[in-house]
């Protein structure tokens, strides 16, 4: 079902009805800062699989969402200086980073590296559900090959039922997808430049490098 959450009704009643499907281990579309994603618990390994299904994607990783800066503590086991000051001067906002999640945690996100995409997104519809329902697998809310989805009813002509609830905040601002920083090695590397550019995360990393520097 597909709720506006222009309407603060609609929106009241989208964000319940999308919390209790991901505890249900069901797929939801939500808004991001970037473009609308497909989301679902990052700790039910099913709903994951699910997400990747109606995709139609390999069997990919996807990054994990998140709704506090906070959280991100309890999924790794340690947390280099840079990316504390990365995520100090970018979250929530269009940054994501990569880096060694905690070998105690009881997910799977299809990859056993130990390695983990997350970010924390720039959007109240996104933050007021991730945190009730707590990380969350997403990805782009579309068909591998298909054009990103720009709103809710774009995700749902491409995803159609296998998706249980669909939050509309409008047409996405800026969908520049998000800078990803790789931050589990001896030094912080730039793997995709997005939404943030090399000069600002320079400002704050000055170590950090391009992924095609010698």
């Amino acid at each position: 079902m597909l709720y506006d959450c222009r309407s603060l009704a609609d929106r009241d009643r989208g964000i319940a009805a999308a919390i209790e499907a991901v505890r249900n281990g069901e797929l939801v579309v939500l808004p991001t800062d970037t473009v609308y994603g497909i989301g679902a618990d990052a700790f039910t390994p099913y709903a994951v699989k699910a997400l990747l299904d109606a995709k139609g994607a390999a069997h990919v990783p996807p990054p994990v969402l998140i709704g506090s800066r906070h959280t991100l503590d309890g999924l790794t086991y340690t947390l280099p200086p840079a990316a504390r000051d990365l995520v100090e001067a970018f979250w929530p906002g269009a940054l994501t980073i990569l880096v060694k999640h905690s070998a105690s945690l009881r997910w799977d996100l299809g990859d056993d590296s130990g390695t983990v995409a997350v970010r924390m997104p720039l959007h109240p519809v996104a933050l007021e559900v991730l945190r009730e329902t707590g990380p969350m697998a997403v990805a782009s809310a579309n068909k591998t090959g298909k054009p990103a989805a720009l709103t809710a009813d774009q995700a749902r002509d491409q995803l159609a039922y296998s998706v249980r609830a669909y939050l509309e905040a409008g047409p996405a601002v800026d969908p520049v997808p998000s800078t990803i920083v790789d931050l589990t090695g001896d030094e912080p590397v730039l793997v995709r430049e997005g939404a943030i550019d090399l000069a600002r995360l320079r400002d704050v990393v000055p170590q950090l490098r391009e992924s095609q520097e010698v």
